[in-house]
């Protein structure tokens, strides 16, 4: 099965796996078995930076996975990034117990300053890991699944179809607003202390988190690659470029976006899910529509229907805003931000790892139509 696979891999690709693979080892080894005084040693701040890096990589490949390969442009994505990061997020909670600071051993401290009587139903069981887990793939995935059924058998294409997916983000980041829906209100949820029995703050947890967003980047990017180089992904880019002409070969246009919809919302949520640990708080801002818009940036820089770019689109973007918005550029950032978005769109239009293949591809046929030439003389002289 991993033969297959790895023959779909192009040097990129394996670039990328590598540098993932020599990630997960390196960073956590280089945190915990050198000495703060080493120059090779990597702070555990850094470590914790460098993971959510990582989970918003996986989100920008879920966005890749759609728009990338089906033309479906969602700018709604990060709603199912930030209910991935409730799901965690409840879980966490429940594992403070008697530990927090009204000492309640079942309410969350802001229910019980909220004066709630008991916990909510749709609170039960997440004091168990493996609920929470299958809660962060499947309230995306069912929420995807319930959007994208009505929105693909309505036909709703295009620009309207972003424009709903942001409207639907919008409106789950009103509702978690609400203290009354029991998700912390404006606050959201905080002060966490462990994670499957480690304390979430301890430098090993931390490393351990950043190897685990290593490997689930690796597994999301090598399913995504699997998908694309299949005769699945062939009738994707089918859909993306002639949605009509699909259809009337036989082909349920609107079976295939749903299930690519459905776990792009999937991975979308590890990525959440993986992310608040690392950060130590989810709250409504991430439902936030600049989120999601953000996000598409991400992919664009990089370059969409690569896989490889949005990954790389994530970080280099990220990288950015970290170091811009530490200093006196930081009131302009949004500024700069809108104004790559603008000059990858005027300049590089396939991205950056697309306009590199693109120019890569270009540099190879010239070279094998060189030689051709030559032939041409013999059959000319007879």
């Amino acid at each position: 099965m991993i033969a297959p696979l790895t023959r779909t891999l192009d040097r990129g690709a394996m670039i990328l796996l590598g540098v993932l693979v020599a990630a997960a080892v390196l960073v956590p080894l280089s945190n915990l078995a050198l000495p703060p005084s080493s120059s090779l040693h990597v702070p555990t701040y850094l470590v914790a930076l460098f993971g959510k890096y990582l989970c918003y990589a996986l989100l920008a490949l879920s966005i890749d996975l759609i728009w990338g390969y089906v033309g479906i442009l969602s700018l709604g994505h990060g709603a199912f990034f930030a209910l991935g990061g409730y799901a965690m997020g409840m879980y966490l909670m429940r594992q403070i117990g008697t530990r927090g600071v009204y000492a309640h051993p079942v309410l969350p401290d802001f229910m019980v300053f909220l004066n709630w009587p008991e916990l909510p139903v749709y609170w039960y069981f997440f004091d168990h890991f493996w609920y929470a887990a299958i809660m962060v793939v499947l309230v995306p995935g069912l929420l995807a699944f319930v959007f994208g059924w009505f929105a693909f058998r309505s036909r709703v294409t295009g620009v309207y179809l972003s424009i709903i997916t942001q409207a639907l983000t919008f409106a789950l980041m009103l509702g978690f607003f609400r203290n009354n829906f029991g998700f912390g209100g404006n606050n959201g949820l905080t002060d966490f202390k462990d994670i499957l029995g480690f304390n979430v703050q301890a430098q090993g947890t931390r490393a351990a988190l950043f190897a685990i967003s290593c490997a689930a980047l690796t597994l999301g990017f090598l399913l995504c690659r699997a998908i694309v180089t299949s005769k699945l992904g062939k009738v994707l880019v089918a859909i993306r470029d002639a949605e009509a002409r699909t259809r009337f070969l036989g082909y349920r246009a609107e079976a295939y976006k749903l299930f690519v919809f459905t776990l792009s919302a999937c991975m979308a949520g590890v990525a959440g899910a993986l992310y608040v640990p690392q950060v130590g708080i989810i709250n409504p801002s991430e439902f936030s529509p600049a989120n999601s818009i953000e996000a598409v940036i991400w992919v664009a820089v990089g370059g969409r229907g690569t896989l490889t770019g949005a990954i790389i689109g994530a970080v280099a973007v990220n990288y950015a805003k970290t170091t811009f918005t530490s200093g006196v550029l930081a009131p302009y950032w949004l500024f700069m931000l809108g104004g790559l978005f603008i000059a990858v769109t005027l300049l590089l239009p396939r991205g950056i790892v697309g306009t590199w293949q693109w120019w890569m591809e270009r540099r190879r046929a010239s070279v094998g139509a060189a030689p051709a030439l030559p032939r041409a003389a013999p059959g000319a002289a007879e």
